[in-house]
């Protein structure tokens, strides 16, 4: 949502622009016109020799029946009226960096849209620094923050709009990905691929085995990329040794995390595999071994449904090779059953 409000707020100041240029251009001129007539005015009575006014039009003292001398309260004025001239130049020159921004603000807004940073738009100055320095020297000359910004209103209108940009840059800084978060997500994209991509997943982690072999995020990831080796070999020895590496890794992860759903998983996953190519002693210690740990990943992370159809291979192939008989007689003949 602030991202479409600044869109409105850009769109808006790409339609209005022009005509708050106008104007602004126009009360400048006029304030500037003033000011000169005024300094004017006031060069004229010093070069008349005089540099007190009266409220009365006569120079005796003492026939002004109680007027006051205004001298400090114009020099008040004089001052206030600099501030307003300065403020007023400031204004013309974020004026012109209006104008000249208005041109890209289509690419601007096409930046937003893609999240580039808004840093690059220049429409992002560092103007909220200027009027700060000019809301500081009002009240370093005396003047209230009220009086200050009642000088300029423009002030805390866009002072205001502006540093709350700045408050959401802070918030959207994003922080570079690291070495491991990238290896990480690289694996998982080889993970996903087909043929020789998955197998580039193995490469791809084991050239950084010595910098993460006790990360438990890089260590189950590269349990998987041992199975996905497996399954890509040809040879039934190269599969027997990816089967024997993986399970090795696996109990390492186990070892770093007890809690990885995943460890668990495709640790049972690997004495699956590695149960092919042993004796039917091995074959039963390898099942149970698949069985308990198929258990535990499933309760760690009970969402996950590959966890629920390893289960289920493993039931269907208990049931088909330890068949038990049981022969019943019925009647006069006898019937062989099977019961699991």
């Amino acid at each position: 949502m602030d991202t479409v409000t600044r869109m409105l707020n850009f769109l808006l100041m790409a339609q209005d622009g022009k005509v708050l240029a106008l104007g602004v251009l126009a009360g400048a001129a006029g304030i500037s016109l003033a000011a000169f007539w005024y300094q004017s005015r006031r060069a004229m009575v010093a070069a008349a020799g005089t540099n007190t006014y009266y409220l009365s039009s006569s120079r005796n003292t003492d026939q002004l029946d109680g007027g006051v001398a205004l001298q400090e309260g114009q020099t008040e004025v004089l001052d206030r009226l600099g501030a307003l001239i300065q403020c007023v130049s400031e204004l013309k020159e974020e004026v012109k960096a209006l104008k000249n921004a208005l041109p890209h603000l289509q690419d601007h807004i096409r930046d937003e849209l893609t999240g580039r940073s808004r840093k690059a738009s220049p429409l992002n100055r560092t103007t909220p620094t200027k009027r700060k320095r000019a809301s500081e020297a009002a009240r370093a000359q005396g003047y209230s923050s009220e009086e200050a910004e009642s000088e300029g209103g423009y002030i805390t209108a866009l002072t205001d709009t502006e540093e709350e940009y700045e408050s959401e840059e802070d918030r959207k800084v994003v922080e570079p990905l690291d070495e491991l978060t990238v290896l990480l997500q690289r694996a998982d994209g080889l993970h996903a691929c087909n043929g020789d991509e998955k197998k580039e997943g193995l490469s791809a982690l084991l050239e950084r085995k010595e910098k993460y072999d006790k990360t438990w995020q890089y260590l189950w990831r590269l349990t998987r990329a041992y199975a996905d080796a497996h399954d890509l070999a040809g040879d039934v020895q190269e599969k027997k040794q990816y089967a024997e590496t993986g399970k090795q890794i696996g109990e390492q992860a186990i070892l770093v995390n007890p809690m990885c759903a995943e460890s668990h998983q495709w640790y049972a996953i690997l004495c699956g595999l590695l149960s092919e190519y042993e004796s039917v002693q091995n074959k039963i210690k390898y099942g149970y071994l698949f069985k308990d740990h198929l258990d535990k990943a499933i309760e760690l992370k009970p969402q996950d449904p590959l966890s629920y159809y390893l289960l289920g291979r493993w039931c269907y192939a208990v049931q088909k090779k330890f068949p038990k008989r049981k022969h019943m007689k019925e009647g006069r003949g006898k019937k062989s059953r099977t019961f699991c």
